[in-house]
Parts: C-alpha cells; structure tokens; sequence
C-alpha cells in the first residue's frame, strides 16, 4: 500500500510499503479522509517535536520513520480476533489518543492524561496511507447522519470542544478567540451553539476573519489595524468596558498570548490551546485581576456528543474544509499550500479508491476477512 511517511524535517516520502495487519484487539481501515494538523505542519518544517526518533513511544512501540496523520476516519475491512464490538463495513472515526487504560488518569477518566499518551500519526502510524491498523478503543462508529468528510474533522473538533469545556464558559457570557486556524474557527463555532452572547474573533487575515463571521463571531477585530492597547479597548467596548468572560489563545504566539490575557475581564479564565515553547507572562497583572490560566490538551469523551450535534444538523465542521487532495499530491498541494496560502484552513488528504475491494485478499490474522484497495499508479 501507499503511506506518506515522515523521516525527517523537509523529509517526507509517499512509499509503497507492506498493507499493515491487526493484533488481537486492533482494527484495520480503508482510510477515507486524513486531515492536515498544525502539527503535521511543524514536524514538516522542523520535527522531529513529538516523533519519537531513537526511543520507541511507550504504547506504540514505534520510532521514525512512521505515517503522518491523526485526524482521519474510514471503513473497517479487518478486525482482531479479540475485537467483537466493531464489524467489517462500519464507518469510523478515529480519536487517536493512545491511552494504556491503567495509569491513575486513565483509571480516572481522563485518558488523555495519560502517562504513556501519545497519537496515532505522530507517535505512531497514522492514516495518510491507504490503510491504518489501530486499538479497537480508538474508533467510533458513525450515526447514518454522519459523512466520512465530516468524521474526518471530527478529531480538531475534538480539541475545540474539550477546550471550551475547559474554559467554564457560561451561557450567554462572552468570549475572544485569538488566532483563527481550524481550532479557532471551531471555538467560534461552538461557542455559539453552545449560546455565548458575545464572541469576539481575533486574526490577522481577512478571509478568516470573514470565516469568523460566517461561524457566528459577533465581533472581527484585524489584528493587523489595531495596537495592543488599542486592540484591548475594541474588545472591552463589545462587552461593557469590562472585558471577556474568557479567551482562548488559540496560535501559539508571543502577541495573541498576551492579548488574549489583556482581553479578560477581571476573574475572568484564559484557555491555552495553542502550542509554544515559552511565554512571557505579566504576574502583576494576572494577580491583580484574579486571572486565571488554563492549559487544554486533547480531549476525552466528547466525540459522541460532537457525532451527535452533526447528525442533529446542529453543527457541521465541514465548513472550515477548503481543499481535498489525493494522497499522491500531499506534500505539493496540502502541506506547501497550507504553508503558503493563508487562505487554506483544513486540507483533507484522500487516498484514491481506497475503499475498493479485492476480494482476493484472505485477511491474514484478523478473525474475518480483509479488504484490499486496487492499486494505484
């Protein structure tokens, strides 16, 4: 089969390689759709960051070279022989949170604190290839009233919704979105839906800022236009000169970091979701004004609701998907156009026919038979 493999910064090669089997309790998919992660991107331009390179991650087992891609969905066409919940044909998302379901967080519930956690297609192979083996705890069957394209958005959306719930927004309260990549839209989206009175969406680019307006932010600000203070003053007058309930820094940068600490009001919670390596942090006056700083990573049980908002026709993710491009044209048309065009939001990655059969194809060690896609050029 064909998989997009990652060996190196700039060093990424679409490799024919064996169609990989599933132990007793994983599952293979004809993967439909792969999204392209910010943190695809940034092990594109100067990984290895999480790809584990000389040490094999503790739950996968693996190092480089390994399959890019975490946010992905298919179809099952072979299961474990210890897998009984899942069956070939199913449609599938993938959460891809390695967990090892003993440690005191898993024991507790929050699986994605895991001490051993990880992702599929970053610790692991993931789904930018025809086929994708993973545990059976990482799948999610779809309602009929969810589409592949949609489950394959299913995973940052995930990652909004798990911040949100991080940030104890109230009903009717307000809000500031800072950085407005795939999760900052996802923030706007769900923090309407979810009934916030005032959500203010923070960028430097118009056509995300127009995206905002069309998620339902009821304030844009360009951040190219305004100072700091400035910026400040915009967002306290969309809420009564106080400021917001709660703001999410959502890009990882020095600027919206502090911007979005100077957004709240006092006691108000500011939620970090995006990733840096450092910040710079005005103690005084987060003490001053009783802030609080919250830290979000992942998510745990929130794909079943987020299934059921799309299949409810509440919430449709699909909308921040700009472009879908075959699995051969990946690294020129999704990776270089994500990093060059800012217009580019969410670029799905498809492997072309991968959920043909072949009927050929016996199944090895899986306790059914197995789907084999025809091969491609």
């Amino acid at each position: 089969m064909r998989a997009l493999r990652w060996h190196g910064a700039k060093d990424l090669r679409l490799e024919q390689i064996a169609i990989p089997r599933p132990g007793p309790q994983e599952v293979r998919i004809a993967v439909a759709y792969c999204g392209i992660c910010g943190s695809d991107l940034h092990e594109y331009e100067s990984g290895p960051h999480a790809i584990p390179v000389e040490l094999p991650h503790t739950l996968s087992g693996r190092t480089a070279p390994l399959t890019l891609g975490h946010e992905f969905c298919g179809t099952v066409v072979e299961v474990g022989t210890e897998v009984s919940h899942l069956h070939i044909g199913d449609r599938v998302a993938v959460e891809p949170e390695y967990r090892c379901s003993q440690c005191a967080y898993c024991r507790g519930g929050s699986y994605n604190l895991c001490t051993g956690m990880g992702f599929a297609g970053l610790m692991g192979d993931g789904g930018m290839a025809e086929f994708a083996v993973v545990p059976s705890y990482m799948l999610h069957r779809l309602p009929d009233g969810v589409s592949l394209e949609q489950a394959a958005v299913l995973e940052p959306a995930a990652v909004a919704l798990h911040a949100l719930r991080r940030s104890a927004l109230p009903t009717g309260g307000s809000c500031a979105i800072f950085g407005l990549g795939p999760i900052g839209l996802l923030l706007v989206m769900l923090a309407k839906l979810q009934g916030a009175s005032t959500i203010v969406a923070v960028d430097v680019s118009t056509e995300r800022l127009e995206m905002a307006r069309q998620a339902g932010a009821s304030h844009i600000i360009d951040a190219n236009s305004q100072s700091a203070d400035a910026l400040r003053q915009t967002i306290a007058s969309a809420t009564e000169g106080l400021g917001v309930d709660v703001s999410f820094e959502a890009a990882g940068l020095q600027a919206t970091f502090e911007g979005a600490l100077r957004a709240l009001r006092k006691g108000g919670n500011m939620v970090m979701v995006g990733l840096m390596p450092e910040a710079r942090l005005e103690v005084f006056e987060a003490v001053n004004r009783e802030l609080s700083l919250v830290a979000s990573v992942g998510y745990r049980h929130v794909y079943e609701e987020l299934m059921g908002l799309i299949a409810s026709g509440q919430f449709d993710p699909i909308s921040i998907v700009t472009k879908t491009v075959p699995l051969a044209q990946a690294i020129s048309e999704g990776f270089a156009a994500l990093l060059e065009d800012r217009s580019q939001i969410k670029i799905l990655v498809t492997p072309v026919d991968a959920t043909s059969c072949d009927a050929s194809d016996t199944g090895g060690t899986g306790n059914t038979g197995a789907i084999q896609p025809r091969s491609q050029p």
